[in-house]
């Protein structure tokens, strides 16, 4: 009984994520420079959304060796907006605060549009956010086309893998089907 009970615990945390090709779910968020975005207000737009949390040692891993920053750098000097979510809950690892979230995002080079706060995890609960990092990209017209991991190494290091956010970026503007538009997110979970 207890079995049954934590595992309904646990379901009830996280809801079922998007389908790909439906319509993103909407949210409205602020930045740690305190100015309120909608996934609205970026319609005609590429978004990538990248849960985060600073403390899981597998987003230390990728912002440590800087292909985060890279890709994010690549993906906004083409038009992309990115935005990094934290829906860690007061108290939990992860959990920051505005003034955490700048210096965060300073000293690491963050090449993100905006970090988002999600302290409620409302908006990471209506994605299905499960671990950080945990990746979705949508489309001009607000369609989710691709979620999951960064890339297809989780032990490996990145320069030896496939930038999966990167491919699906690539497949889109040429006109093509994403050719992988989900895959198994990994790192730590979220911390609602």
């Amino acid at each position: 009984m207890l079995t049954s009970m934590l595992a309904m615990a646990a379901m009830a945390q996280t809801a079922e994520a998007p389908k790909i090709g439906a319509t993103a779910p909407s949210w409205t968020l602020t930045d740690t420079k305190g100015k309120t975005h909608r996934l609205e207000d970026f319609r005609g737009k590429y978004v990538v959304m990248e849960w985060t949390n600073h403390q899981c040692p597998v987003v230390v891993r990728h912002y440590r060796d800087g292909d985060m920053q890279a890709t994010q750098k690549w993906a906004t000097e083409k038009g992309v907006v990115w935005v990094n979510i934290v829906s860690s809950a007061a108290g939990k690892q992860g959990h920051i605060d505005a003034d955490q979230g700048n210096q965060i995002m300073k000293s690491q080079g963050w090449g993100a549009t905006a970090l988002l706060l999600d302290p409620s995890g409302e908006v990471g609960r209506r994605y299905g956010a499960r671990t950080t990092p945990h990746m979705f990209v949508v489309n001009p017209e607000g369609k989710v086309i691709y979620m999951g991991a960064i890339d297809d190494k989780p032990n490996g290091p990145a320069r030896e893998a496939k930038n999966l956010v990167k491919a699906a970026l690539e497949d889109a503007w040429a006109g093509r089907a994403v050719a992988v538009s989900a895959s198994q997110p990994y790192g730590c979970s979220v911390k609602y």
